[in-house]
């Protein structure tokens, strides 16, 4: 029997190369790196799509540095609007499914409780912009879509938060933290295990089995914490790991968001509800916590 075809963008990436894995027992899985498809050339795209004819099109890529944006709109714009656009023409015309990744990064941060699909986007800075043009552009392609909405993503891999936390705390005496913006740490095999259960679920024995629920989800982990609470978290959970125990690493120091200029706004609360992910696809994500725990216990350590 042949398998379909899935196409996953961005294979070394966070999210990308974990999709990899996760979705390898559901298709034939063609996963591209940069060198291999330029998110920034809509031709190499529509190319890609029509070389590969997959069923199913996931899309993890995406131009993530958020302060570099506000000086880079045109290249932040090429991959987060109109290459997410190119990807839902070509799934039309194909006939295939889009899974597209969205952010937290959409919403301005003024709601007191988590934000549910239903509220009002106000993206403060120009990542934030270019990622809603690319949700915009896939809801109103008609494509068999979804747009799933994360957060603060991190992993064992790639550039990110944590990793970043684990470096300059062995290098540095103090680390100021901010601790007034508060989101949900997501841990990037959390994102593409949710997803590959999804496909499994809705797509994998039906292709037009996500029809009816196309539309936009948040998926994120559980629970709430400031970025000075999730970097000492990982400080703790270090503590625990062997070979850290007695190693001395850096104190931290909360801090206002005015005390750490940087080019781009951000969101003083971007809490995402998982209501909808939940009754749609039967899922609840674990707490933010858990997972932590999970990718520290998992690091080899020298």
């Amino acid at each position: 029997m042949n398998r379909p075809t899935i196409l996953v963008t961005g294979r070394e990436g966070q999210v990308g190369w974990e999709l990899s894995r996760t979705l390898a027992p559901l298709g034939h899985v063609v996963a591209l790196s940069r060198r291999e498809v330029d998110l920034t050339n809509a031709r190499q795209v529509r190319d890609a799509l029509r070389t590969f004819k997959p069923a199913l099109i996931v899309n993890p890529a995406a131009y993530t540095a958020v302060d570099k944006a506000e000086s880079d709109l045109v290249t932040a714009r090429a991959v987060n609007a109109i290459a997410p656009a190119v990807m839902a023409e070509e799934a039309c015309t194909l006939g295939a499914t889009l899974i597209h990744y969205s952010t937290d990064y959409v919403f301005d941060g003024i709601k007191a409780a988590p934000y549910l699909e239903t509220d009002a986007t106000n993206p403060l800075n120009a990542y934030g912009q270019t990622k809603l043009e690319g949700e915009q552009a896939l809801t109103a392609s008609g494509a068999h879509h979804l747009c799933l909405r994360t957060s603060w993503v991190y992993g064992a891999r790639g550039g990110n938060f944590m990793r970043t936390i684990m470096r300059l705390a062995q290098e540095r005496e103090e680390l100021k933290i901010v601790a007034d913006q508060i989101g949900a740490p997501t841990w990037s095999r959390l994102v593409a295990e949710a997803t590959a259960q999804i496909v499994a679920q809705r797509w994998a024995q039906d292709r037009d089995g996500l029809a009816d629920v196309s539309g936009i989800y948040h998926l994120t982990a559980a629970g709430e914490t400031s970025w000075f609470g999730y970097a000492s978290a990982i400080l703790d959970g270090l503590h625990l790991l062997p070979g850290w125990e007695n190693k001395r690493l850096a104190t931290l120091l909360p801090i206002p968001s005015n005390e750490y200029p940087v080019p781009a706004k951000r969101s003083p609360y971007s809490v995402m509800s998982n209501q909808k992910l939940q009754e749609t696809f039967h899922l609840t994500l674990p707490d933010w916590h858990f997972s932590l725990q999970q990718v520290l216990a998992g690091l080899v350590v020298n």
